[in-house]
């Protein structure tokens, strides 16, 4: 057994370099490889279906996109593709310079307006395994909630574009290897520091093992952090477009907030676990917050409409 173990490591000790290229190449095509090709992977995840059937992106929705890709100013639009998505909120995946282009998917709640909540009420939503009374306190509650105006509509798609545009797949996807890298030298700087190179086998192990649990706790802190600044960057992209679209971005982050109030009443206790009172999403660890607080992002729309007065 400890000749095994001597052998694999005079192995990577050797081939150390071709391992760490391979291995930080291999992480970094894992997480790339949706967004290379959206159209296979991403779209067949989200897309909503009717009857059997893929549901189509309706008229009014394909033109309101077509609209924020023109206000977006994108350099290539025609390599964006918009499909009717289950859900809430817009979701994207794709890189627009790449033949696949993106693609950006849009629930069907956003064809409902006050007057017309079909996108809404022709749903059956099951919480807790009981079904939505749509008449109900809360059930009424809920349906505002998903109604957004178009303002509202076109800034949810506008922060998707501004994700894609400035290669948010590629800079979350590059955390990973980055982090792996990172392990590789905190081992080497930690052996050099305390002289192991010329020690035993079983305490450079132990070193490998401690740069390894560094590059875990720095993947987590940086996954976390980059995503964070994406959201706040393509927020604000997308609320520098115009007045319209900053109120339409705090409009669309007051509507998920007091959809997620609701929802924690309606889910109970696992509503309570998932949801604070404010409306923004608990962490789903003390290691990880990987989205920014609805509230915060608001907020810093506002703050930019304060600025845009000031």
């Amino acid at each position: 057994m400890a000749s095994h173990f001597l052998k694999f490591s005079v192995l990577v000790q050797k081939y150390r370099t071709p391992l760490l290229l391979a291995g930080c190449g291999g992480v970094f095509t894992a997480n790339i490889f949706y967004h290379v090709f959206p159209e296979s992977t991403y779209r067949k995840l989200y897309q909503a279906w009717s009857k059997g059937e893929p549901t189509t992106l309706s008229e009014k929705l394909e033109n309101v996109f077509q609209q924020v890709l023109k206000d977006s100013a994108v350099s290539s639009p025609d390599n964006y593709t918009a499909f009717a998505a289950y859900g809430f909120h817009p979701v994207g995946a794709g890189i627009p310079w790449l033949p696949s282009g993106a693609q950006i998917g849009i629930p069907s709640n956003f064809n409902s307006t006050p007057d017309n909540l079909s996108g809404i009420t022709n749903r059956t939503i099951l919480i807790n395994g009981k079904e939505v009374e749509w008449d109900s306190e809360t059930g009424s509650t809920l349906k505002n909630a998903l109604v957004l105006s178009e303002d509202a509509q076109k800034f949810a798609m506008a922060r998707e574009v501004a994700r894609l545009e400035c290669a948010g797949p590629v800079l979350h996807a590059s955390v990973a290897p980055t982090c792996l890298a990172g392990a590789w030298i905190y081992s080497i700087a930690l052996k050099q520091i305390f002289g192991l190179f010329a020690r035993s086998v079983i305490l450079r192990a132990g070193v490998n093992t401690l740069a390894l649990g560094l590059g875990v706790l720095s993947y987590f802190l940086a996954s976390d952090a980059v995503n964070q600044w994406l959201e706040f960057r393509s927020d604000r992209q997308a609320a520098s477009l115009s007045h319209n679209y900053a109120k339409g971005g705090v409009e669309f982050y007051e509507k998920i907030l007091e959809r997620n109030k609701t929802l924690r009443v309606l889910m109970g206790p696992r509503g309570e676990e998932m949801y604070a009172p404010s409306g923004n999403l608990f962490p789903a660890s003390l290691m990880s917050m990987k989205h920014a607080p609805y509230t915060g992002r608001r907020d810093g729309i506002l703050r930019l409409l304060k600025e845009e007065k000031a």
